[in-house]
């Protein structure tokens, strides 16, 4: 049995609820407003978490990139100015924590760099997520776990090598690993969802799950079916919205349907053993038939 991993009052894992992230990342563009309407769609859909994106605009961008200018909603702008302009500090994240706690709904962040580290500490996370480009940011991953925080780790954009040599730097205990294919949006051809199974054998104790950047839901209720124990999808108020996460997102009503269905497969999954229920019998007296070598007759 996959060990079970406690994020705030959830436990994911086996024979657990499927938990449900809504990646919320930067698609607030900057706006803690938009962040509110967002949570509350995800809060309406039935979501255990929504998720953020924390990045120091100094240390995650090349500074070479830094005064490379482009045009955006609030005017034209040097790509730094670009990241200030979007991200969330304390503040706003102060301002995000309050509102979850009162909508009741959990929420977290992937960090980029150390300093994010630091700074969402501040709101006391249940968990933190390593993006897939930062997981072969072994000191970053260590960082979080130090916090003695449970961990997801996708892995999109890596070989299995890179995956095994991050389990590696930071152990498995209170360890997650998605799958995940880093395209945006991805066509369905590249998903290749039977990952799932092949780091659940790879890590049989680890709760393994599934990060989606397609258009659609089926290939996210297939990855349920498969065995994920947590399911994550950027969502949006509008696909047309600025941003370069929003044509890959899920809207509202989408993530509502996503959320109902998963928990409908979860029921139907049923334990795999056979049995006749006892609604079944009044059709199996009327309908049931056995064919005998001397004719047939009613079971």
């Amino acid at each position: 049995m996959r060990s079970n991993v406690k994020i705030g009052n959830k436990l994911v894992g086996d024979g657990r609820p499927v938990y449900v992230i809504a990646e919320i990342g930067i698609n607030h563009n900057g706006s803690v407003d938009i962040a509110k309407r967002m949570i509350d769609g995800a809060v309406l859909a039935g979501c255990d978490a929504v998720k953020f994106q924390k990045r120091t605009p100094e240390v995650c961008v090349p500074r070479d990139q830094w005064l490379i200018e482009r045009d955006t909603p609030w005017g034209r702008m040097t790509y730094i100015d670009y990241r200030h302009r979007i991200e969330f500090g304390a503040t706003e994240y102060s301002a995000i924590d309050a509102y979850c706690r009162d909508r009741g709904i959990q929420w977290f962040a992937s960090a980029w760099d150390e300093p994010a580290v630091e700074c969402l500490e501040q709101c006391d996370p249940p968990c933190y997520k390593a993006a897939s480009a930062s997981l072969t940011d072994h000191p970053l991953l260590r960082a979080m776990t130090a916090t003695g925080r449970p961990l997801i780790i996708s892995t999109g954009m890596s070989t299995m090598e890179e995956i095994e040599a991050a389990v590696l730097a930071v152990g498995q205990e209170n360890l997650l690993v998605a799958h995940s294919t880093s395209m945006y949006p991805c066509p369905v051809d590249k998903l290749n969802l039977r990952m799932i199974h092949t780091l659940e054998a790879r890590y049989p104790r680890v709760p393994i799950g599934y990060s989606g950047h397609e258009v659609g839901l089926s290939p996210t209720w297939a990855a349920v079916s498969l065995g994920a124990t947590f399911v994550e999808r950027h969502i949006t108020l509008d696909r047309a919205m600025w941003g370069t996460d929003q044509a890959a997102s899920v809207e509202i009503g989408g993530l509502m349907k996503l959320v109902a269905n998963i928990r409908d497969i979860e029921k139907s999954m049923g334990d795999g053993i056979k049995r006749v229920h006892e609604n079944e019998l009044a059709q199996r007296k009327k309908l049931r038939r056995v064919r005998s070598p001397n004719g047939v007759h009613a079971s």
